[in-house]
């Protein structure tokens, strides 16, 4: 068995690996971190572990995954199955360079666009001849809303709800049809826009929002709300080879 930790803005990820399947799926709160690792060592035979920290990693966690697991942590210098075409590698995040991964893994010699719908929303784009280009990055729903409540002075914070129609003829529903059909809009653009381009284009939406606007894309997509843990998997068996 092998274990990805995906340490992200809000809460870590873990997940395990036997035989290419993801049979476990654990999140973790900063608080019980310590508590939760130890539970997982002494659960499972851990051959391997890749650490992905896109968030912060404490000095004594890293002491207590290397201690628990044989760790390898991922940077810009780790071994990936794409050319990173990107210019600036350094400054490349850990979760971009898994969905990238993951793209050419799971969809081998195809033009490949993931969108990731989380804290963040990241666009990053593979060609099919495995060369990773870059891609955007925008604020994700969550980030919006909270963006409106802080940055003015009477509307309210509200939790995300899909809009009764484009047309919001109250405030809540105005805010609500503002961001969640604002970015539905705003994704199927940007998919329209890599199309002019790359005509023979696969589309990937993942992260904690995607099951939330995938009914609500106009544009055909495959939803994979594990994405990014099979692409640090994939990138796992990538440097053990």
């Amino acid at each position: 068995m092998n274990l990805i930790i995906d340490i992200g803005n809000t809460r870590t990820k873990v997940g395990v690996f036997k035989k290419d399947e993801l049979v476990d799926l654990i999140r973790i709160d900063s608080d019980e971190f310590s508590s939760k690792m130890n539970e997982i060592s002494k659960k499972y035979p851990i051959k391997q572990a890749l650490i992905s920290s896109v968030g912060k990693l404490s000095k004594e966690n890293k002491t207590l995954l290397k201690s628990l697991f044989n760790c390898t942590e991922l940077n810009h210098k780790s071994l990936v199955p794409f050319n990173n075409k990107y210019e600036s590698p350094k400054t490349l995040g850990d979760d971009r360079i898994a969905l990238a991964s993951g793209a050419v893994a799971q969809f081998p010699n195809k033009n490949v666009l993931v969108i990731d719908a989380g804290t963040c929303i990241t666009y990053d784009f593979v060609t099919e001849q495995k060369d990773y280009l870059g891609g955007a990055i925008a604020p994700g729903i969550q980030s919006r809303y909270k963006a409106l409540h802080d940055y003015t002075a009477n509307l309210p914070l509200l939790d995300k709800s899909v809009p009764k129609t484009f047309i919001g003829n109250t405030t809540n529903e105005s805010i609500h049809s503002g961001i969640v059909n604002g970015i539905c809009r705003e994704i199927d653009g940007v998919i329209n826009q890599y199309k002019e381009s790359y005509q023979k284009l696969t589309v990937v939406l993942t992260g904690g929002d995607a099951k939330f606007l995938s009914s609500q894309l106009k544009s055909s997509i495959f939803a994979r709300p594990f994405f990014l843990l099979e692409g640090l998997y994939t990138i796992l068996k990538y440097n053990i080879k």
